[in-house]
């Protein structure tokens, strides 16, 4: 017997003990609509609370206008030589999006200005897709990012956000909370460890 046949014999003896080992299958417990979830009579207080906790910032402001004004005062905003922004009328780009075809064009990018659908007010999270975004990069690798999303759009617990889902209706989608973060080594948090060191996120009255 060949070497190689020997090895396929073994994988094969190998998968059998491991089929035949397979604990029974349990069935997903049934979860009511009704809940009991979390809520909170403050769902905008509460998403702000926790954005704060994990080193974010929400901003509420009346329309896009005064977002903008908020923006241009914002010391890592005007340190950054390299700027970009998918909502008309809420700063500005220093380069065109639609020009670039290689993400990795993208890896100077100092701030940037996103869009997102919804937030979550248990864990300060806010759904974002590829909707607007030509690279998916652009929500991990500029050094600071914003967050746009509508006042009026901020659910209580992650039971409704993933009710307001659509699977498949995006080629990307996630859920971002905060700046990046971790605390894996001896304990201690470093923010932006593998994406933005800031973030701001704008609920807008007006939108």
């Amino acid at each position: 017997m060949s070497s190689a046949s020997k090895n396929s014999a073994a994988r094969e003896a190998i998968l059998r003990r491991v089929r035949a080992a397979l604990p029974q299958s349990t069935p997903l417990p049934e979860l009511p609509a009704s809940g009991p979830w979390q809520t909170f009579e403050d769902p905008t207080t509460r998403f702000r609370e926790v954005l704060e906790s994990v080193g974010g910032l929400m901003v509420r402001v009346p329309d896009v206008g005064a977002a903008d004004a908020w923006l241009r005062d914002f010391e890592p905003w005007k340190k950054s030589a390299t700027r970009l922004t998918v909502i008309p009328g809420l700063g500005d780009s220093t380069l065109d999006l639609n020009s670039i075809d290689d993400p990795h064009a993208l890896e100077h990018v100092g701030f940037a200005v996103l869009k997102g659908h919804f937030g979550v007010a248990e864990n300060a999270a806010v759904w974002v897709t590829d909707a607007d975004v030509r690279h998916r990069v652009l929500y991990f690798i500029p050094q600071h990012m914003a967050l746009a999303i509508p006042a009026s759009q901020i659910v209580n617990n992650m039971h409704e956000a993933y009710g307001r889902i659509q699977v498949g209706g995006y080629p990307f989608s996630g859920f971002i909370s905060g700046p990046s973060k971790t605390a894996d080594i001896e304990q201690s948090l470093v923010i932006g460890a593998h994406g933005a060191r800031s973030l701001v996120v704008f609920l807008i009255e007006e939108w």
